[in-house]
């Protein structure tokens, strides 16, 4: 395994019904192919020794003979791959015919697992020939001149890895087989399968075994019959998948007349992390007892995957965009519009600086507003330019107040930070961190007592990249009476205000969306160079784009420097050196235990994604946790 993958191969062989050795040699040709390409676990369709289509041939002493045969050909061929393989052939143990899935590597046969479940409906006739292996009469038997484990409690494992096998009709039962070896400790699932196609069958098929995964948090690998399966009744499309708790990671092509692979790597590290997680995986019952056989994995992988790393993990898909963001905006509104009605509340006060957070905020509590049919002008918008204020941000602010139909309000905070730093004995030109905090605190403090006079909320305009780094001032911008945006990064902010203004049936609101897009980040604390903004976050933190990648593989599965520093060379290689990435890394690790505190106390705010930071929510840590374990493997890299 590299850092939890294991490289799994679904392979669909062109067979000739009933030439056991013609089959043979395709799957021969199809593991050396993998094991070229570095795969270290192979599943081949069900039954593919001879063909799923036998019929009554399957009673035929020749043809059981020819499969026992190419089985014995098959394993002493690949003796010499650390191929953890699969395949499928009928298997005779003590006067009765089983469906069986062999599982061999390295010339051993580890084990033979027998199919549970016998379709005998419709075109299916499985009884006719087989017994099911709940019924095994015993659990070894002689196979290919070697003496194997034979039953269905069987698993197989190699560290972490710990594989299941289950055999087509298995998957399609109330309770398959693969979620009581799921329950046993199994997070890579083998399936087998010759099911035939039919209209409309696909997209059910796929979403079965995509949900199977996920119920099973597991890694899924299917198999199907294709090309060369009898077609006097049926058709076999060839259907291979590759999927991983719940997505789908790689599918085979339908309908090729031509022998096919599909790879894609599995991260049994993540799903041990899932498993970890979700405490109710482990209160299910599993079975009273299983076997388990060892196996092997190569102990060197390449520093590379075939699967896609997404650098923007908390983005929904480009196919998925819209509903997604609609879904999230409302969620969003429908937090605040219950916090609104609890508190009785008819007014929302909210900093509008021009800037990508605050922009979110205010589309959110309108849509809360509407929500509720309470009127716009009971949202008051507050501008409070100061020292590092430009006029861009400034008059975006306006333009987005006035064309959302909210009150307006402007508040020169100069005056008062000055004579505030001037109160403290802080020289304005000493521009170090306590002045720029006296513009947030100063900021904060307006937006409070408007709140107050008006009878109003405070709504928060800090993001959740934002509360992972720590970039807020405490006591100022770090707090609200509610945080619509607690919830949601940087990364997806961008994306839910560019949504808000593709869907603007306004002109003039979605310019200026467009433009705030455009806007460097800044909290605009230090005075502008020119015309232009001076001070940008992602100069001084890092781009959040790694941070917002660093922050979901570290909260959300627990994964070390080491492992999240390797996914995001894969994830961003050509964007960012190795060096910029260890870099931000550190910076991340740093700050995100020093800043715990922060966090400690922070305002109430709606989770909309798979983690967030409330410490009455996903996330509880210490404040004075020491950072020292994970800063030391950061400076390893």
């Amino acid at each position: 395994m590299n850092y939890g993958f294991v490289k799994a191969a679904a392979a669909v062989p062109e067979v000739r019904v009933g030439d056991c050795d013609f089959n043979s040699r395709q799957m021969q040709d199809l593991l050396f192919r993998a094991a070229k390409e570095q795969a270290e676990i192979v599943v081949f369709p069900e039954l593919a020794v001879t063909g799923y289509t036998c019929a009554d041939l399957f009673r035929q002493r020749l043809l059981l003979d020819k499969a026992e045969e190419a089985l014995a050909e098959l394993v002493a061929a690949t003796a010499k791959l650390p191929l953890l393989c699969a395949v499928g052939l009928p298997v005779r143990a003590e006067n009765a015919l089983y469906n069986c899935a062999v599982i061999f590597q390295k010339g051993k046969i580890l084990g033979a697992v027998p199919k549970t479940f016998l379709p005998n409906y419709a075109e299916f006739y499985e009884k006719r020939w087989f017994r099911s292996g709940a019924q095994a009469p015993a659990d070894r038997i002689f196979l290919a001149g070697q003496e194997v484990p034979f039953g269905t409690d069987l698993l197989f494992a190699c560290g972490d890895a710990v594989v299941g096998v289950e055999i087509c009709e298995d998957l399609w039962v109330p309770v398959p087989p693969s979620s009581l070896q799921a329950l046993a400790g199994a997070n890579i699932i083998l399936n087998l399968s010759a099911s035939p196609e039919a209209a409309g069958k696909h997209a059910y098929l796929k979403s079965l075994i995509c949900q199977q995964s996920a119920r099973c948090c597991a890694g899924y690998v299917y198999a199907s019959a294709g090309f060369g399966e009898s077609s006097t009744d049926l058709v076999f499309a060839g259907n291979g998948f590759i999927a991983e708790n719940g997505v789908l990671l790689r599918e085979a092509a339908r309908f090729q007349t031509r022998s096919q692979l599909i790879y894609s790597e599995i991260d049994v590290q993540r799903l041990q992390a899932e498993r970890l997680l979700r405490d109710t995986f482990s209160d299910d019952a599993g079975p009273e007892e299983v076997r388990v056989i060892a196996f092997s994995l190569p102990a060197n992988r390449p520093a590379s995957l075939s699967r896609k790393i997404n650098p923007l993990p908390f983005v929904p898909a480009e196919e998925a965009m819209a509903a997604r963001c609609e879904e999230i905006l409302s969620m969003q509104a429908h937090g605040l519009a219950r916090r609104l009605a609890h508190t009785g509340a008819q007014t929302a006060v909210i900093g509008v600086s021009g800037g990508l957070d605050s922009t979110l905020a205010l589309l959110v509590t309108a849509r809360a507003f509407d929500m509720l049919a309470l009127p716009r002008k009971g949202i008051l918008g507050v501008t409070m330019p100061c020292f590092g204020t430009t006029d861009r941000t400034y008059q975006n602010a306006l333009s987005l107040m006035k064309t959302l139909k909210v009150t307006a309000r402007e508040v020169d905070i100069k005056t008062a930070v000055t004579q505030h730093l001037k109160n403290i004995a802080h020289p304005l030109s000493n521009r170090d961190v306590t002045y720029e905090n006296a513009q947030a605190r100063e900021r904060t403090q307006v937006l409070m007592d408007l709140a107050n006079q008006s009878g109003g909320l405070v709504i928060g305009t800090g993001d959740l990249s934002e509360l992972a780094l720590g970039w807020a001032t405490y006591n100022g911008d770090h707090m609200s009476m509610y945080g619509v945006n607690a919830g949601v990064p940087k990364t997806l902010v961008r994306h839910l205000t560019a949504y808000a203004a593709q869907t603007a049936q306004d002109t003039k609101l979605a310019a200026v969306l467009r433009d705030i897009l455009a806007t460097p980040v800044s909290p605009e604390l230090l005075p502008p160079s020119g015309k232009n903004i001076s001070q940008k976050t992602e100069d001084l933190v890092g781009p959040y784009e790694l941070h917002d990648f660093f922050l979901y593989y570290f909260l959300r599965f627990g994964f070390s420097p080491k492992k999240i520093y390797w996914l995001a060379a894969q994830a961003f290689e050509g964007k960012y050196a190795s060096a910029e990435i260890k870099t931000w890394l550190k910076v991340f690790v740093r700050r995100f235990f020093a800043q715990q505190f922060k966090r400690s106390c922070l305002p109430d705010g709606p989770k909309v994604g798979s983690v967030s930071l409330s410490p009455r929510g996903d996330w509880r840590m210490p404040s004075d946790a020491a950072a020292a374990a994970w800063l030391r493997e950061c400076e390893k890299l």
